[in-house]
């Protein structure tokens, strides 16, 4: 085979490979590919862990403890 008519077939296939990916790009609008990778779900991605300070942990188990024994105390007069 001569070495212009593979040239002359390579160039005729990428231009048809260029014809297919202008086409599928313009399907989507925006005149460019598409991500080849899906983006995260919101649930799927890793959660950052929130802390409390020390004096918010007391002041909630202070808090929980008055609820608590009074709930308890509810619990006593309706025996």
């Amino acid at each position: 085979m001569d070495t212009h008519l593979i040239l002359g077939e390579l160039r005729a296939e990428r231009d048809r490979i260029n014809q297919a990916i202008a086409a599928l790009e313009s399907l989507d609008g925006t005149g460019r590919t598409a991500p080849a990778v899906r983006p995260v779900a919101r649930h799927a991605q890793k959660a950052t862990k929130r802390h409390l300070s020390p004096s918010a942990r007391k002041r909630i188990s202070e808090l929980l403890k008055q609820r608590w024994a009074a709930r308890k105390r509810q619990g006593k007069t309706k025996l």
